[in-house]
């Protein structure tokens, strides 16, 4: 394999993590319908240490504006509580005894407006991230050129299926701010 090859198969593997990492960070982007995504992430303080929520019960979605959250441990109950009102998800959780309900109510058209915005921000931030990934690789390129590792053919052919590569990951994430976007203002 040649040293084109290698760097554009990392080149495609960074993309693609980018692109994933994208959607895990659009999954806690709240929208009108009750999501895992909302506090599966969510920091928990017990046993002495933090702990992700996912990591400590199971969570459910019985309806579409519902999550059920069911600690393994119903000592943690209050726990996980503190820790839902404390993230910055602005849900209040009601704790039963045995489980975590949180009913997720209608975003106001305000509030949807501002979770566009948000969408928006964490959305640039990945088109950043492709565009840093691409610099690199570029600059491999021309390193490699200028050690004489490659012609300067093979060098422009390669800077064209990069320049593909980008415009692919970039269509990509394009699609996946549309579809979320189209969520968050969904009544």
């Amino acid at each position: 394999m040649t040293s084109i090859d290698e760097t554009l198969k990392s080149t495609t593997n960074r993309m693609d993590k980018s692109v994933d990492a994208l959607k895990r960070e659009l999954s806690s982007v709240r929208t009108g319908r009750a999501s895992s995504g909302l506090v599966e992430n969510i920091k928990v303080e017990c046993y002495g240490t933090t702990t992700p929520l996912n990591q400590l019960s199971s969570i459910n979605i019985p309806e579409a504006r519902t999550i059920l959250i069911e600690p393994w441990d119903k000592s943690i109950l209050e726990d996980i509580e503190k820790s839902i009102l404390k993230s910055d998800i602005g849900l209040n959780p009601t704790n039963d005894g045995t489980l975590i309900r949180i009913n997720i109510p209608p975003l106001t058209e305000e509030r949807r407006k501002e979770m566009v915005k948000l969408v928006g921000n964490i959305v640039e931030q990945s088109y950043v991230a492709i565009r840093n990934i691409r610099r690199d690789s570029l600059e491999t390129f021309r390193t490699l050129e200028k050690k004489k590792e490659i012609s300067q053919d093979e060098s422009r052919k390669a800077q064209e299926e990069l320049q593909k590569l980008t415009e692919y990951k970039s269509k990509s994430i394009d699609d996946i701010k549309v579809q979320k976007e189209t969520d968050v203002m969904e009544i």
